[in-house]
């Protein structure tokens, strides 16, 4: 009967590039890997398997472990790959524009920086404005929130403007009635 490929070669190995190097531990546990490779793919038996990787530890050589593995493949089987079909502009889905500026935001930074030219009249907007906008953009997405933090920041200062003007007010009025 003669030996299975995966016998080990005769001592000494015959010249096969460097068969005679002795192996490393590196070298037998990637011999290893290629005969757990092997048999997860259903290339080895059980028994074959277990019988290449006991001779694979018990290796001294190169060459025997390249005989143990020269029927595997030694790495990841190339995948067939299958050209991209053409598809027609008329079956491609629409590109969906980029998330738009929230036209809230847009109206908060706006009724923010008016607040400066209307004595603060439009304070009150840009607060509620920069509110509702941020919060759409944060469940919606989109683009704007600067604009609206700004138009809050704006409306809260026109708010103070106008609380500080109410202040002077009654401290003039009380302090000239008294």
């Amino acid at each position: 009967m003669s030996n299975p490929s995966w016998q080990p070669a005769p001592w000494p190995p015959q010249n096969q590039g460097q068969p005679s190097m002795l192996a490393a531990h590196a070298d037998r546990e990637r011999a290893v890997d290629v005969l757990r490779a092997g048999f997860a793919e259903g290339r080895l038996p059980q028994g074959e398997y277990e019988r290449r990787i006991e001779r694979a530890y018990q290796a001294r050589t190169v060459g025997e472990l390249s005989v143990l593995v020269a029927d595997l493949p030694q790495g990841p089987v190339p995948q067939q790959s299958f050209p991209q079909a053409y598809v027609p502009q008329t079956f491609r889905p629409v590109p969906l524009p980029p998330d738009p500026t929230n036209g809230k935001a847009v109206g908060a930074l706006v009724c923010g920086v008016a607040s400066v030219f209307t004595w603060g009249l439009t304070g009150i907007p840009a607060l509620v404005l920069g509110h509702v906008a941020r919060r759409e953009i944060r469940r919606q997405g989109g683009q704007g929130d600067g604009m609206a933090v700004a138009g809050i920041v704006l409306g809260w200062l026109s708010v103070a403007g106008w609380v500080l003007f109410a202040v002077l007010m009654i401290a003039l009025v009380g302090g000239s009635s008294g």
